[in-house]
């Protein structure tokens, strides 16, 4: 009787355990079963994040590219007609001395004016050009009378002088012109020299 009782409660015991065991198994099951459900829902949200960002993304480009190539067609057209219209206001300026040359040689062709007239006319329509030239920045070189600049005038002679100090322009045979402070060409000038001693001569005609 004894070994039989101790079996039946053997048995018991382990159905107990095996029972135990099945529902724990049952338990980790779900419990897992949880978790890859929720990994995936994670995982797809995540997804659906990105694509969501990466479309906001694709679409800032396009937007970014059409405004770049908006930009470069404006800035095309601002060159050309920079480039049109660009002596624009020197051309207004000239026409004031058009106007005033046709004055001028229409009081030639009549001979009713007299000469000094007509002298003081093509004056005062030398310096309106001169003054339309300078408000378009560019500005004559005249520089008779000052020292010889290599980088604003060119030399085509020297002449000996007793009456002018060495390397001064004696004379401008052709006035220069520079462009906002750049030379456009240079004044072609007659440059001074000193003269040689009079000991220096002497010895060189001994000589």
């Amino acid at each position: 009787m004894g070994s039989e009782e101790q079996t039946d409660q053997s048995d018991v015991v382990q159905s107990a355990a095996d029972v135990e065991e099945s529902l724990i198994d049952e338990v980790v099951d779900d419990v897992l079963a949880v978790d890859e459900t929720v990994g995936t829902v994670d995982l797809q949200s995540a997804l659906d994040v990105a694509n969501a960002r990466a479309d906001e993304n694709w679409e800032k480009v396009l937007l970014a590219k059409a405004d770049v190539e908006n930009i470069r067609r404006r800035t095309q057209k601002d060159i050309e007609k920079a480039r049109r219209f660009s002596v624009e206001k020197f051309a207004k300026d000239m026409l004031a001395v058009v106007d005033s040359l046709e004055m001028g040689l229409a009081a030639a062709e009549n001979m009713s004016g007299d000469v000094a007239s007509i002298k003081e006319g093509m004056e005062l329509t030398y310096k309106q050009l001169l003054s339309s030239l300078a408000n378009s920045g560019v500005v004559q070189v005249n520089p008779e009378g000052e020292s010889f600049n290599p980088d604003l005038h060119q030399a085509i002679s020297m002449v000996p002088s007793d009456e002018h100090a060495n390397n001064t322009v004696m004379q401008v045979f052709q006035k220069g012109y520079t462009l906002n402070s750049r030379l456009m060409r240079p004044a072609m000038v007659i440059v001074s020299q000193s003269s040689a001693p009079a000991d220096a001569k002497k010895i060189d005609e001994q000589a």
